[in-house]
């Protein structure tokens, strides 16, 4: 028997419950509903879902906070696809930060939103199994460079601090934590969480030239991140981890 994908719609507005489910299941796939997050936690802890619609503004515990509950527990794998009042800039952002895949404004075409949860759950179903960031609170090193996962500090070989931008250290979290694999640009926007509307797959590449600057690698002839033509990046010197002296 076929696998028939299973969303899970939190919202705290019944008559979005209602109709997003409604349109969800006339389009193939199996839904459940949430009012909240007490609902979600006792649903998911008796349920397999492939995707959380997860609205922000809610009463008690919002989206916000629920997303960063489910990014650092047993659930963490599970793709989220948020929704957000189409003024609240900052909580799209926050909300990408803290793990969402993708975020949608309201009010909100039901098609639209049915075509994010299928590229969602697309992009999410290319990744190799295992692909994971490593925890916090480690040194990472890589050939002439230290990455300290607590301070968010790229380090170079005299201990020198360089700055990165949000963009550019959470693409280097990805690269240093799965080395010397292919990356497609589709891995690579969903390992980083940082996709909106405007982040279309070949500002990767416009993300890789900044990094690699950052790093003093020549595109030419790069030493750390190397292009493999037709296929995407990877991340070619191997990475030693330890714990950050304090």
């Amino acid at each position: 028997m076929d696998h028939v994908d299973h969303i899970l719609i939190v919202d705290d507005d019944r008559e979005i419950r209602e109709l997003v489910s409604g349109y969800l299941q006339k389009n193939g796939l199996r839904t459940s509903v949430a009012a909240d997050g007490r609902q979600m936690r006792s649903f998911l802890e008796a349920n397999a879902v492939d995707l959380i619609v997860l609205d922000i503004m809610m009463p008690g515990d919002d989206g916000l906070v629920l997303c960063r509950e489910l990014r650092a527990g047993r659930h963490k794998a599970i793709p989220i696809l948020m929704l957000t009042a189409r003024t609240d800039e900052m909580d799209r952002i926050l909300g990408l930060e803290m793990g969402a895949d993708d975020y949608l404004a309201k009010p909100f075409a039901a098609r639209e939103l049915l075509a994010r949860i299928n590229a969602v759950l697309r992009r999410t179903r290319m990744l190799p199994p295992n692909f994971q960031i490593s925890e916090a609170g480690q040194l990472l090193t890589f050939g002439d460079w230290r990455l300290d996962t607590v301070a968010r500090h790229l380090l170079d070989k005299d201990g020198t601090a360089i700055a990165l931008s949000g963009a550019e250290y959470r693409l280097l979290r990805v690269f240093i934590d799965h080395p010397q694999r292919v990356l497609n640009r589709d891995q690579l926007l969903s390992l980083t969480q940082g996709r909106d509307a405007e982040f279309f797959d070949r500002s990767i590449d416009l993300l890789v030239s900044r990094l690699r600057q950052r790093l003093g690698d020549d595109a030419r002839e790069p030493t750390y991140i190397k292009t493999v033509r037709s296929e995407g990046y990877v991340f070619s010197v191997p990475v030693e981890i330890s714990e950050p002296r304090r």
